[in-house]
């Protein structure tokens, strides 16, 4: 466990969704060449279209970053592939053009959304990212989708991505087990990724920092990366430079 802790997970700042700006939207390739050149490591979203193919894309529906509409998991890749992400000319990333890019410059920190019939789009990143010769961990707030990649990437580093789910359409059972993280016994995960302003309040995490690598999302200005720096063990930041 002690080698995580020296690793880029702990050591490198990790840019959320690449270094987007007024210019280069979020998950763009524009964005992610900024985070390349300037050193930082990347965090960033899969998603998977109804014909299989790997996306890089936040959002489940189209709506908010691009001039489509509808959800990316029931449209083919021919419907959304000439869509522009907000602002700009540029497509929505294949995963692989990300890959491409990237090259192993710097750390990806790859967030799978969660989905249903885990498996199939799991298998696909598994087979595209054997393949690539760069650093790269896997994170997600589905814990069985977590659980998979420990099963079947166990040289990987996975993570649990949690919250106090606030405005997150889930039962309040549901919220209490994953706020709480009561799932780690099953899924064993390498590090924890907590946001940010629900981690200041959560006593939990300084019980398990030292044992894990925690994580702070979404970190937005220096003084609050200065606030919680002696909670967390790095930062997935955005709108300024650490």
């Amino acid at each position: 466990m002690e080698e995580i802790f020296n690793s880029w997970l702990v050591k490198q700042k990790i840019a959320h969704r690449g270094l987007h700006d007024e210019v280069s939207p979020e998950n763009s390739l524009s964005a992610f060449k900024k985070a390349v050149e300037k050193g930082y490591a990347i965090e960033t979203d899969v998603q998977m279209t109804a014909d299989g193919i790997l996306l890089v894309f936040h959002d489940e529906i189209l709506d908010r970053m691009t001039d489509g509409k509808g959800l990316i998991s029931q449209k083919n890749f021919n419907e959304i592939c000439n869509y522009t992400l907000k602002n700009s000319e540029e497509k929505i990333p294949l995963l692989s053009e990300v890959l491409s890019l990237v090259g192993g410059k710097v750390p990806l920190l790859i967030e799978i959304k969660s989905h249903k019939n885990i498996g199939a789009e799991e298998e696909k990143i598994k087979a595209m990212l054997e393949k690539y010769d760069g650093q790269y961990a896997f994170q997600s707030f589905n814990p069985f989708i977590v659980k998979w990649f420990k099963d079947n990437m166990p040289d990987v580093k996975s993570g649990v991505l949690s919250s106090f789910f606030k405005d997150v359409k889930l039962s309040v059972f549901q919220k209490i087990i994953l706020k709480n993280l009561w799932l780690n016994k099953l899924t064993k995960p390498d590090f924890i990724s907590y946001n940010v302003d629900d981690a200041t309040n959560f006593k939990k995490l300084t019980k398990i920092k030292g044992t894990l690598p925690i994580l702070f999302w979404t970190v937005r200005s220096t003084e609050q990366m200065r606030l919680v720096s002696e909670k967390c063990d790095n930062i997935i930041f955005e709108d300024f430079l650490p």
